[in-house]
């Protein structure tokens, strides 16, 4: 079977880059609106296309016409007809929400609870869990996990503010759980005054930057619980079910669960549902949210994470080589993030040629996957 050049899809949201996307395709930059997402994958929020003989057809409809060859025998069995990763080019240019995500059994009975009961707040917009990693190809700042609660109340002590007392009083027990839940269910008039009392302080840089996009946002607060860590290109974050996280600037390659659950509490102008988030929530100390890479052969890294959905490499190639051949031989979605590389050849025997910011799918029956060329590339597949 063949490789498929593929079209991605991107988000416009307000938080997005002006050039950051648009650079790395080879489009003229800075962009008229931010692009905050190239979504590639088979996700129904916005499917890529396929070219097919000439033609542009569903990426979702392709798969569907034969699972099993598209998919692989297995991953067919475990996942259904459907593609369970998505691959995204995240560029932040503003920070985005704190969230987190469900685990794929709370999300399996919430998404149930949801559709039996009309009434009930539509917070899950499928039964899937939503695991997720992020690798740095800018540098990249952003909170992952929470810290130390010591370390925090120490910070939030600093301000001076006496009705922050029993947010200190909890992290100095240990308890995350009720500093959490009693910053986001702070009363709604008297939360511009905390964050401008807490802005006047000056004492902590990240609080004043998110104040300044999100003014009486008790997110910016609870922003100080969780680790600030800043990647460098080729570094990765790890957030699996219940890991409140936000991120804050730079562009990265993301891989995700095929899913669009997310349960926010601040920073965002969206729907907050903070019962719901705080049920998902794991109160756990973060000690190192830093995931290292491990090469599994020359030119070649991953990033082990502990799900069946997805597994990331990073393909480099410098031309004077034989091509390297990818560790893996189920659905693929190739990712071009510079030089100009071949990735196999189409229906009607045409090379695919991968230029930067380009992408290309190849399904499992396409065999293994040989680059040749120069250049970098990321390919999101299911583990063997």
């Amino acid at each position: 079977m063949s490789v498929y050049a593929l079209t991605g899809v991107i988000r416009p949201y307000a938080w997005g880059s002006h050039s950051v996307i648009a650079d790395l395709q080879g489009r003229p930059s800075p962009t008229e609106a931010p692009e905050a997402e190239l979504w590639l994958g088979a996700h129904p929020g916005d499917p890529s296309t396929v070219t097919v003989e000439g033609a542009q057809v569903s990426l979702p409809g392709l798969i569907a016409d034969n699972p099993k060859a598209q998919l692989g025998e297995q991953v067919a069995a475990v996942f259904g007809p459907r593609l369970p990763f998505l691959l995204k080019v995240l560029a932040a240019g503003a920070p985005l929400s704190l969230q987190a995500h469900p685990s794929l059994e709370y999300a399996r009975a919430a998404y149930a609870r949801q559709e039996a009961d009309p009434s009930l707040p539509k917070n899950y917009t499928d039964a899937n869990h939503k695991p997720e990693m992020l690798v740095a190809i800018t540098p990249f700042e952003a909170l992952c996990g929470f810290r130390a609660p010591g370390a925090a109340a120490d910070d939030i002590e600093a301000f001076g503010i006496d009705a922050l007392g029993p947010v200190v009083a909890a992290l100095r027990a240990g308890d995350l759980a009720g500093a959490v839940q009693t910053l986001l269910s702070w009363p709604e008039g008297d939360r511009r005054e905390l964050i401008d009392a807490v802005v006047a302080a000056g004492t902590s840089e990240l609080a004043t930057s998110l104040a300044g996009f999100y003014p009486g946002d008790p997110g910016v607060l609870v922003a100080l619980l969780l680790n600030h860590v800043r990647l460098q290109p080729g570094e990765a974050i790890w957030m699996p079910a219940g890991n409140l996280h936000a991120y804050l600037k730079g562009a990265g390659v993301e891989l995700m669960a095929a899913s669009d659950n997310v349960l926010r509490g601040g920073l965002t102008p969206k729907r907050v549902d903070v019962p719901e988030l705080l049920k998902v929530l794991r109160f756990e100390v973060l000690d190192d949210p830093i995931l290292r890479a491990t090469e599994v052969a020359p030119g070649i890294l991953t990033w082990p994470v502990p799900i069946p959905d997805f597994v990331l490499y990073r393909v480099e190639v410098d031309g004077t080589g034989a091509p390297v051949e990818v560790p893996a031989d189920g659905p693929r979605i190739i990712l071009a993030t510079a030089g100009d590389m071949f990735v196999g050849e189409s229906i009607d025997g045409t090379p695919i040629e991968l230029t930067c910011g380009n992408a290309a799918y190849a399904p499992a029956d396409a065999g293994k996957l040989k680059i040749a060329g120069a250049g970098q590339a990321f390919i999101a597949t299911v583990p063997a």
